[in-house]
């Protein structure tokens, strides 16, 4: 394989397990915050032992996604130097002001939160980890914003002294209309997450029969998180399905696998054809569907794949603008599938648990919500593969190609070899993390603590 294949394959493999801690930090952070805010409003016990128990997780998780997030960053100066050397004065200025401003704000309040158990008032403690939970938030935006310009290049200019690209306005790349729909679609698929995550952690406590009520409570609310998370991450993705048939037709084509240009056009649910996807042999169709995802107009026109590159090569120059089809078709598919699934399984938990009925007595129940909590995993990851490999052969769409963005002195032999020791610490790593999480999770929430207790008196829990 060549260096840019192995560039790409490195990058990929870091970038998803990457984002396996992203939107669990992102819905924890919040959950902690929310729950200790209503202990603080309640005085209710049960919700400071859910705040002690998830804000322990919520720190394991933190702390395995800043590590995986820095390699993720290194590879921009080792794989791809020539990407970062075009677009480094505007790419740089979104995630500076992440580390700068976000990072430093969520890190700073995290610390204050962990040591400041009756050191601080409730009040100031509880402000702290509100700061914490909105900095993850606004990390996750600058992130999105600098993936967003890759996406749809606004707010540049290619020097034509340096032929470097240059930011001439922060604003514009900062309100790309892209960033603007992904960063919604994103936080509320972090929260499908984190209700998985949370319905799962309940139905193992369930099953054995500990702390019956609390986790009854605990199972009620991932239902409800997943159930909603589920709908508006729907309904942001439909609508980041119009920007991407405006902006980049070619994705659209290629998520459909559309080769000549439709009006009406229908969506197949389940397809058969030749590898490249230029034949079909047989498959399930939704009449209008597709015109209606795109343009909102059950009978409007879908450009396709063949249309698409016959203007790119007018407006590029020559080339294959194709990205792979048997990829882009399955991963969009997979991602709503997953999310479809899990939507319809949070439905089902929340009948069978509605009106104060006992909690579910069949072990079919808990294995099943246990193993849901992949779901939501693998639809975010499917949605990040159909993003990314959409959009090639571009690093930034019609701007620079992901051929010219490679490093030019690294070797096929010396990227396989960070790729071995990135793989081998990853897996330590998600063996670290895994190993603390499950301990954690088996131990359950700190003992219950008598009502009335004064706020200095309140035990302080290590983390």
């Amino acid at each position: 394989m060549s260096t840019l294949d192995l560039s790409r394959w490195q990058f990929g493999i870091t970038t998803v397990y990457h984002f396996i801690f992203v939107p669990l930090t992102i819905g924890l952070s919040l959950l902690v915050a929310s729950l200790q805010t209503a202990w603080l409003i309640k005085k209710n016990p049960a919700y400071l032992r859910l705040t002690k128990f998830f804000g322990k997780l919520f720190l394991i998780n933190f702390a395995v996604g800043v590590v995986t997030g820095i390699v993720q960053e290194f590879q921009f100066g080792m794989n791809w130097s020539a990407y970062s050397k075009f677009v480094g004065d505007v790419f740089g200025a979104p995630l500076a002001m992440e580390a700068l401003l976000a990072f430093f704000m969520e890190s700073t309040f995290l610390g204050l939160w962990i040591f400041g158990w009756n050191k601080l008032s409730p009040r100031v403690h509880l402000a702290t980890i509100w700061l914490a939970a909105i900095g993850t938030s606004l990390s996750a935006y600058f992130i999105l914003a600098a993936n967003a310009w890759m996406q749809h290049p606004v707010g540049y200019t290619v020097s034509p002294v340096t032929h470097r690209a240059q930011l001439t306005s922060i604003v514009a790349l900062l309100t790309n209309s892209t960033a603007l729909a992904a960063w919604p679609h994103v936080f509320f698929a972090s929260f499908l997450i984190t209700g998985a995550v949370v319905i799962a952690v309940a139905a193992w406590h369930l099953a054995r029969g500990s702390d019956a009520a609390l986790f009854r409570r605990v199972l009620r609310l991932g239902l409800s998180v997943t159930l909603v998370a589920a709908i508006a991450t729907a309904v942001t993705g439909d609508i980041q399905a119009r920007l991407m048939d405006s902006q980049q037709p070619m994705k659209m084509a290629a998520a459909e696998a559309l080769y000549n240009t439709e009006s009406p056009a229908s969506f197949s649910l389940f397809t058969i054809g030749s590898l490249n996807g230029g034949k079909e042999l047989w498959s399930v169709r939704v009449p209008y569907l597709l015109s209606l995802i795109a343009t909102l107009n059950p009978h409007g026109t879908v450009q396709g794949i063949n249309d698409v590159e016959r203007a790119y090569v007018r407006k590029y120059g020559p080339g294959d603008y194709k990205p792979i089809i048997p990829v882009t078709y399955w991963s969009f598919r997979l991602m709503i599938g997953f999310g479809l699934v899990g939507a319809l399984l949070a439905l089902i938990g929340l009948w069978l648990t509605r009106r104060r009925r006992d909690i579910p007595r069949s072990s079919w129940f808990y294995r099943v919500a246990i193993w849901a909590v992949l779901l939501p995993y693998l639809g975010t990851t499917s949605g990040w593969i159909f993003t990314e490999m959409g959009r090639q052969p571009w690093t930034v769409f019609g701007v620079l190609k992901t051929q010219q963005s490679v490093s030019a002195g690294v070797t096929p032999s010396s990227v396989i070899i960070s790729m071995t020791v990135f793989t081998l610490l990853y897996a330590t790593l998600a063996a670290i993390a895994g190993t603390l999480a499950i301990r954690h999770i088996r131990q359950g929430p700190p003992a219950e603590i008598p009502t009335g207790t004064p706020d200095k008196q309140l035990p302080v829990f290590s983390y």
